[in-house]
């Protein structure tokens, strides 16, 4: 549909008696064909007490809408800690509204001495442990491949905001499997949501064992928000965010590799650099961990008056905290040092900031992260089918005037 069909149908939505909210919930809902059944109802009063089932919780205002997910809008943070209300979704189906007192999570598989089912109470009664980190979309900037690279990648063309920090608290996923008793066997951990679906994704036992593995029942002090995954879910620190399951209703612990949509089709990279042959039964190369990346709190396109300008931004890394920031605002030709700010953790994302003299005009600033491993944001990609892990220096155009 061209933008002036769609256009037209907006204001034929509009003339039976929707307002502009209630169309973008419309929209975000069910896409077009939701605008196109609004506009087959006959027009009047009624028309407008339309009620949409939204695929989130949470109100969805402050964020950059797509069909099931909500992109964080950067500018709006100003701290180490996404607020709930600001943390991004990214959603396989809508949130599921589930009930704490009939909730239970299973530990199953055949690497286990015995199946075991938990209530909440039961894993809040378990050790608490808190983690500060990040967590990030894998097609976080999917839609850069086209606008900085000239391919289309597809999937969901998300900009920055697939990604955000929050304080995570819960038991360990070890002292969890725990109960059940880990066999010797163990190979892989998958993780089964409770969302229409049943989305799942499977991890090494190594990773499911590592300390910093959680069963998150708490988001920044709070129980989880719906759209977050409660009553429980996994945060997997480090690894792409597909990977820290939401909605937990079971945990199969086997003896052998788990095969899945979610290794093989999708969450792998797909392309000339990964031989699907190689990668058998997957159609290219395994994703895990994420990528370091830098990004700027600003719209895009930023607008700024002239004069002096303290700019802030985000980087972030799976391979510990980023411990330098570079920025440019001649295109490469010269770089100069950002400040990162306090706090810096180890697996959360770190805060940086430069102070720049806006003249009058159009700039395009830019900005690389670089990791404690020595790891810095490339200028290149090797581009997959799907868009995962983009992490290219990205440009930032600024008007001034």
């Amino acid at each position: 549909m061209s933008n002036e069909e769609l256009a037209a149908l907006i204001q034929r939505a509009q003339e039976h008696g929707f307002s502009r909210r209630q169309l973008l919930k419309l929209f975000a809902a069910g896409g077009v064909g939701a605008l196109l059944a609004a506009c087959e109802r006959p027009p009047g009063p009624g028309a407008a007490t339309l009620s949409v089932e939204l695929p989130w919780v949470k109100d969805p205002g402050p964020f950059v809408q797509h069909p099931t997910n909500l992109e964080t809008r950067l500018e709006l943070l100003d701290g180490v800690i996404t607020p709930n209300e600001l943390f991004f979704v990214r959603n396989h189906a809508p949130t599921p509204r589930l009930n704490a007192s009939q909730y239970v999570v299973r530990i199953t598989g055949d690497a286990v001495e015995r199946e075991v089912e938990l209530t909440l109470a039961e894993l809040e009664r378990l050790p608490s442990e808190s983690v500060v980190a990040y967590l990030e979309c894998a097609g976080n900037w999917r839609g850069f491949w086209l606008t900085e690279t000239g391919r289309v990648a597809s999937g969901g063309q998300w900009a920055r905001g697939g990604v955000g920090c929050a304080e995570w608290s819960g038991p360990t996923l070890a002292s969890v499997l725990a109960l059940a008793g880990v066999r010797d066997t163990a190979v892989d951990v998958d993780v089964i949501g409770l969302d229409d679906g049943a989305f799942s994704r499977a991890m090494p036992i190594d990773r499911a064992l590592d300390p910093t593995t959680l069963v998150a029942t708490r988001m920044n002090g709070e129980p989880l928000p719906a759209d977050h995954g409660y009553p429980a879910r996994t945060v997997v620190p480090g690894w792409v965010g597909s990977t820290s399951v939401k909605w937990i209703g079971e945990i199969r612990v086997t003896s052998e590799k788990v095969w899945s949509k979610n290794n093989t089709t999708s969450y792998v990279l797909i392309g000339d650099d990964w031989p699907a042959a190689e990668y058998a039964p997957a159609d290219g190369g395994p994703i895990t961990t994420g990528v370091v990346k830098s990004a700027l709190a600003l719209p895009r396109p930023a607008r700024l008056d002239t004069g002096s300008h303290t700019l802030f931004g985000f980087a972030y890394s799976p391979q510990g905290p980023v411990i330098r920031v570079q920025w440019s605002a001649d295109g490469g030709g010269s770089w100069q040092e950002a400040r990162i700010l306090d706090p810096v953790l180890p697996h959360a994302w770190q805060r940086f900031a430069f102070e720049w003299d806006a003249q009058q005009g159009r700039h395009t600033l830019l900005t690389r992260a670089t990791d404690t491993g020595g790891n810095v944001q490339p200028e290149e990609a090797r581009f997959n089918e799907k868009g995962y892990l983009l992490n290219i220096v990205l440009p930032h155009e600024v008007v001034v005037s």
